[in-house]
């Protein structure tokens, strides 16, 4: 089954803009977003569903004018956070000690550790870890678009410094790392439509040590 929506899901180059993705659809892609695993928990990122036409105008501007921003339903932006802050980590203890029956020596030695290794880093080495956990989230994303039959275009292709100014992003502390907008594919005009995926065969891609 997972292989078979893997082999479905393609990088939609048109999408049809008179179809819409179903809130059901949605709110499925986004709680796989949720669930998806980070580095100690931290979900050290942030999604921005943009419908509005007049900002997605300009996201696209900002994107090498892909037409899938206005083309498609919805576009998802993850946007990881610029540093680990104190204040950040001792939410998340707040959170998890809230959900398991209250803090610990154990919860609070295991962030406390943590606090000692990140907070002592640069902004920029924070800022790429966080990225990281944003794009296995992104991953996950992906993959449950597929499962929707919903299409999905992953996009680096974009101007950061743009998009985070268009969405306020820096003052959320907040910057945008990978655009994901999905729909429905066209029924025309789409060149990758029906080509054959070209992934390299398991024996180039896969070194098994024994």
């Amino acid at each position: 089954m997972l292989q078979e929506k893997l082999n479905w899901r393609y990088a939609t180059k048109k999408m049809d803009p008179s179809r819409k993705v179903s809130d059901a659809k949605l709110a499925r892609i986004l709680e796989a977003i949720r669930l998806a695993p980070t580095s100690s928990g931290l979900q050290p990122f942030e999604v921005f569903v943009v419908t509005n036409p007049d900002v997605r105008a300009q996201i696209r501007a900002a994107a090498w004018d892909q037409a899938q921003i206005t083309d498609g339903s919805h576009l998802l932006v993850f946007a990881a956070w610029d540093n680990y802050t104190e204040a950040r980590i001792d939410a998340v203890v707040a959170d998890t000690a809230s959900k398991r029956g209250g803090a610990s020596d154990a919860l609070t030695g295991y962030y406390a550790n943590l606090k000692a290794q990140y907070l002592p880093r640069s902004a920029d080495e924070n800022h790429q870890h966080a990225a990281r956990q944003a794009y296995i989230a992104f991953g996950l994303g992906l993959t449950a678009a597929a499962f929707e039959e919903v299409d999905a275009t992953p996009m680096e292709g974009f101007d950061p410094t743009k998009v985070d100014e268009i969405l306020g992003l820096r003052e959320k502390g907040l910057r945008s790392v990978t655009l994901l907008p999905i729909g429905y594919r066209a029924a025309e005009g789409d060149w990758l439509q029906g080509q054959a995926k070209v992934r390299r065969g398991l024996d180039q891609l896969v070194t098994e040590v024994a």
